[in-house]
């Protein structure tokens, strides 16, 4: 699967799991990318006309990503925050789609599900305990249990899921939906 998109002169590109799964994004609702990096899930969305918002703690990630993206001729809002700092806030009932890929802070899953809309939907995919056998991250509280994930993200109905071994990193990886409370 092609996992570039073009834009302009250029090409971003998102991860297998975002690409299999963009049935669900609500393209009209806005989209937060959480621990972004430089923000090539935000990228792509925004190419594809998603209104996106990136969130990371790396300010110098953030100037990148802003720098890209002008460059590429799209739109992404993006905003330095602390997401491990107690009390974080990322709004409630915001977003139609919350994206988090390759990050793990357990504490932020009541505040991932407080930010996503009713119908809403949560992607999210990193590492689980097994890849520190084959490098980074090896910190185990970057690394999920096998069979950890879906816990985590509850009450939210999981969608689709997968554990296991995908393009040579061990991951878990989730799609679930905020129901009507």
């Amino acid at each position: 699967m092609d996992n570039t998109r073009p834009c302009g002169e250029a090409r971003v590109e998102a991860s297998d799991w975002l690409l299999s799964n963009l049935d669900l994004i609500a393209r009209d609702r806005p989209v937060l990318d959480v621990a972004s990096g430089r923000g090539r899930h935000a990228l792509f969305l925004a190419s594809l006309g998603c209104r996106v918002r990136a969130v990371d703690r790396d300010d110098d990630a953030l100037t990148s990503l802003a720098a890209r993206a002008r460059a590429l001729g799209v739109a992404v809002d993006g905003a330095c925050v602390d997401l491990e700092r107690d009390g974080v806030d990322l709004g409630t009932g915001e977003y139609g789609t919350i994206l988090v890929f390759n990050y793990l802070h357990r504490p932020l899953f009541p505040v991932l599900a407080r930010a996503l809309a009713t119908g809403g939907v949560l992607l999210y995919e990193t590492f689980t305990i097994g890849q520190r056998e084959r490098g980074h991250p090896r910190n185990p509280a970057f690394l999920l249990q096998y069979g950890e994930l879906p816990r985590l993200v509850a009450p939210l109905e999981i969608l689709r899921s997968r554990e296991g071994d995908f393009d040579g990193k061990l991951i878990a990886s989730v799609a679930a939906r905020k129901q009507l409370p």
